[in-house]
């Protein structure tokens, strides 16, 4: 057994030293030897257990093979190896083909078969051994789908906002529970030097400090005190979006900040680049990495929400500001393509959305592709999706003649009654299910008390508006909000 596990480690150690340059193959042995010794420090366990985040991407699966090849070095060089734990956050937006692209990963590296690899799903708070077969949990699908709505109603579904900040806050809570898991991990890899650490710790303490802080004991210093500090923002965050239904929710709102109070971070930044350009062949010839159509969106690669930014993108275009579906698109790819380049994305890679865009023809197509999504991943048509850009019933209905002009011209008469019904008490009796409430719950996707909620709440709330201040994932483009108005700069933000 032992001999045949170290034949299959020999293996995929040589299979990946076949696809990594010269330099590439040093920087494995620097690496593993720093790790080396972190790990045989006095005091530390034998075996640790050192995390890697997957999110099925490019750049993700070039830092999970890197790490393999640690692996593998100091298993080779010193016998026994470290426990590789490779952890994978789910959500809706993740569809069937990047779980198929981290199953050839998984195959591709030898982990599948290897003890000393553990290879888990998370979904919310539960985790799971990984199978590329495994279904999508219902209850984080319905928890995406809320937040989208919620959030998107609260910003005229601002990309970001809408689609990232409750997906930011979820793969921080995977950490902390992928961390937490079992007996516990001693080491997470990241790819973030030391600069950006700190960066982004400050980040986090200053939304710290813009939220109440509850009475609890002290969480320590290091990775608990950001995942801490992160759990003060995303309790306040959803308390803000959710109102009266946060309290019900909370336990699949939290980051969990329980982590061993010894684990650290170990940075791989410097020694080794992250561009999919560099490591083409290793991608495509040796992990079999596919760029799906719908998974491949402008900056992501384990990701479709970003084909639905897009499309809301001409959603607004069309149905606010009176101009075409097309014309939507084109704004948001010219700020995306921006984006990739800004991100250094290989050329090749930017040619492909480019082109995918480019044709006015396949836009209808596209439109069609990504409302199956939007329907698949979010229970949501494309309906729904036109209401949520309106934000019609939004700080007291501040939106709602502009929309039930533009999408329900049966309700215009019934404006009064419909700001009569949102400003209701959300426990208040209401009743038999009126004609009108089916109505609206039909348009929003969302219940009357949500509804309510959303009357109640303000557009673009401090918290929201803190984070996408630091985030750089935002651009200018010209605009025009009326068919043959002014043309305007415009901010908007994306993926």
């Amino acid at each position: 057994m032992e001999s045949s596990l170290s034949a299959l480690r020999r293996e995929a150690l040589s299979g990946l030293f076949s696809f990594l340059a010269p330099a590439d193959r040093d920087a494995v042995a620097r690496s593993a030897g720093r790790l080396w010794t972190t790990l045989t420090e006095p005091g530390a366990r034998d075996p640790a257990c050192v995390l890697v985040a997957y999110g099925g991407g490019k750049d993700s699966s070039y830092t999970l093979s890197f790490v393999r090849a640690m692996q593998l070095h100091l298993a080779d060089r010193h016998g026994q190896p470290f426990t590789l734990r490779s952890a994978t956050n789910r959500h809706a937006g993740m569809p069937r083909a990047v779980m198929e692209n981290i199953d050839r990963a998984y195959r591709a590296l030898g982990m599948l078969t290897d003890p000393a690899c553990e290879l888990l799903i998370v979904d919310g708070t539960t985790v799971s051994p990984f199978r590329v077969d495994a279904p999508p949990s219902p209850l984080v699908a319905a928890r995406n789908r809320l937040d989208i709505l919620m959030t998107g109603h609260r910003t005229c579904a601002d990309a970001r906002p809408t689609f990232c900040n409750a997906c930011n806050l979820s793969m921080a809570n995977a950490f902390g529970v992928a961390a937490a898991h079992g007996t516990g991990a001693d080491v997470i890899i990241t790819g973030d030097s030391a600069q950006e650490q700190r960066a982004y710790t400050a980040w986090i303490n200053r939304l710290a400090r813009q939220v109440p802080h509850p009475d609890r004991a002290p969480r320590g210093s290091g990775f608990p005190q950001v995942l801490g500090a992160l759990d003060d923002v995303a309790r306040a965050y959803f308390r803000d979006i959710h109102g009266s239904d946060a309290a019900a929710s909370e336990a699949e709102h939290t980051v969990r900040s329980c982590v061993p109070p010894t684990l650290r971070f170990f940075s791989i930044y410097g020694e080794t680049g992250y561009d999919a350009g560099s490591h083409w062949d290793l991608l495509t010839r040796h992990l079999g990495f596919v760029f799906d159509d719908l998974a491949f969106s402008f900056t992501e690669s384990d990701c479709a929400n970003p084909a639905l930014m897009a499309h809301l993108r001409g959603l607004k275009c069309q149905y606010v500001y009176g101009r075409g579906y097309h014309e939507g698109l084109e704004e948001y790819t010219g700020f995306a393509l921006a984006l990739m380049r800004r991100k250094e994305f290989p050329q090749t890679l930017i040619d492909v959305m480019a082109k995918r865009y480019a044709d006015a023809a396949a836009h209808e197509v596209l439109r069609d592709r990504v409302n199956a999504f939007a329907r698949d991943a979010y229970g949501l048509d494309e309906e729904q999706l036109i209401c949520m850009v309106h934000s019609p019933f939004t700080a007291g209905g501040r939106n709602l003649r502009r929309y039930l002009a533009c999408r329900a011209e049966d309700l215009v008469g019934q404006e009064p009654a419909i700001h009569e019904l949102l400003c209701a008490s959300a426990d208040e009796p209401q009743g038999h299910r009126s004609a009108l409430v089916a109505k609206l719950e039909e348009l929003s996707g969302l219940r009357l008390h949500q509804l309510q909620i959303l009357y109640a709440g303000e557009m673009r709330p401090a918290l929201v508006q803190s984070i996408l201040r630091g985030d750089p994932h935002k651009g200018s483009i010209r605009t025009r909000h009326t068919p043959e108005g002014p043309e305007i700069t415009e901010t908007i933000s994306g993926r």
